[in-house]
């Protein structure tokens, strides 16, 4: 079966670091582009950072400078290293891929206490 599974969540004071991982197979990193997007309670889901297969990286406004989305070809892993997290980063965080596949991972939820 095709599938994203997403670890890596937990709840964090303001300031704090997590890191979440993404594992996928072989064929998706070779075929698809990752990235990471997150659902806050009452709100859409929205773009956070996106790992193409050539290496390129964007991310939103929201968290430049603080996150960083990188890979693991050896282990076909993405993470999300989150720095310097504020209360308005608490969402579920999702990994998704985009190309051949377009999946979707069951979700992480991140919350930050103020």
């Amino acid at each position: 079966q095709v599938q994203l599974v997403e670890s890596g969540g937990g709840l964090v004071q303001a300031g704090g670091s997590l890191r979440l991982s993404c594992a996928a197979t072989r064929t998706i990193f070779r075929l698809d582009h990752m990235g990471w997007y997150r659902q806050a309670p009452g709100k859409q889901r929205e773009f956070v950072a996106r790992l193409t297969r050539d290496g390129s990286t964007n991310y939103a406004d929201s968290v430049k400078g603080r996150f960083t989305i990188s890979r693991d070809n050896a282990k076909f892993t993405v993470y999300l290293q989150m720095n310097s997290l504020k209360p308005e980063d608490t969402a579920v965080y999702y990994c998704n891929s985009q190309g051949a596949y377009n999946l979707w991972g069951q979700g992480t939820q991140v919350t930050v206490s103020s």
